[in-house]
């Protein structure tokens, strides 16, 4: 390697750590924050770490709402809607690539479409079919959004196209049923997409704050999002307790995405190859 090289690679890092230190330091800020006491977050000059953490903030965020319970309620609604959007997607996916039926890619292309449409203008048409159907205040009025996601389909399509059709045609010749040859041919052979589609699905539905914030009226149903927004007061915020409980809910996609990161820059790569 020449010098050259060797000082063009040593920028590169050196770029590359500092944005990356850079791209941290709000992370750090909030943990830092989380530990502090209440008076210890407008001191001047500034305390960059606390000189006395402590827990009061995470304790605090249990005892004003039941925390607990906004967990397990995001819990539940986000892995079923990711569990939803996984299979409607996947069959929907499944049906457009590998079936060949009339007006199949039309109807591929009129719903991809549906992309361009922002999630704002569907919220009213939503509410009414919801509030008309009497799920207003449920979790599944939250829930049932998830059956059809165009963006989940597009990803699911790309790979599917690259599945041989020589796989599916020996095991129909087997003797294979056209759901067993989704089952046990096209659904293994997706597992990078689908660990990638589950994953962003999954945050999308954990942050979402509006459509629960329209559907849900009851307290003890209300997700993590919405209890958080309930720490940002008018005239007076405990930022050391909204830090707590932001972190709170930063775990489970942490821990998710630390599993699956392998399957998901797998997933990432396979969704942008062209069928």
């Amino acid at each position: 390697m020449t010098a050259k090289k060797r000082v063009n690679t040593a920028l590169f890092y050196a770029v590359a750590i500092a944005l990356a230190v850079l791209a941290m330091v709000p992370f750090l800020w909030m943990i830092a924050t989380s530990f502090k006491s209440r008076g210890a977050l407008m001191s001047i000059p500034i305390e960059w770490l606390p000189k006395e953490p402590t827990w009061d903030a995470y304790i605090k965020v249990f005892s004003k709402f039941p925390f607990a319970r906004t967990i397990a309620n995001s819990l539940f609604i986000s892995v079923s809607y990711t569990a939803i959007t996984l299979f409607s997607a996947s069959l929907a996916a499944f049906a457009f690539a590998k079936i060949r039926f009339f007006g199949g890619r039309l109807l591929l292309s009129v719903y991809l479409a549906m992309m361009m449409i922002p999630t704002q203008v569907t919220m009213i048409p939503l509410f009414v079919i919801m509030n008309k159907l009497g799920l207003t205040d449920t979790y599944a009025s939250v829930i049932m959004p998830s059956i059809f996601r165009p963006f989940a389909v597009f990803l699911l399509v790309q790979q599917m196209r690259t599945i041989p059709n020589d796989f599916l045609d020996a095991a129909r010749i087997d003797g294979a049923g056209i759901f067993q040859v989704y089952r046990k041919i096209a659904l293994p052979l997706c597992i990078p997409s689908l660990a990638t589609l589950s994953i962003t699905t999954f945050m999308e539905s954990w942050n979402d704050y509006l459509w629960p914030l329209l559907m849900l009226s009851d307290k003890n149903k209300m997700t993590l999002p919405i209890a958080l927004s309930t720490l940002n007061g008018q005239y007076n915020t405990e930022y050391n307790v909204l830090m707590a409980g932001s972190l709170i809910s930063m775990i489970p996609i942490i821990i998710i995405y630390v599993i699956a990161q392998k399957q998901f820059k797998n997933g990432m790569m396979a969704g942008g190859i062209k069928g």
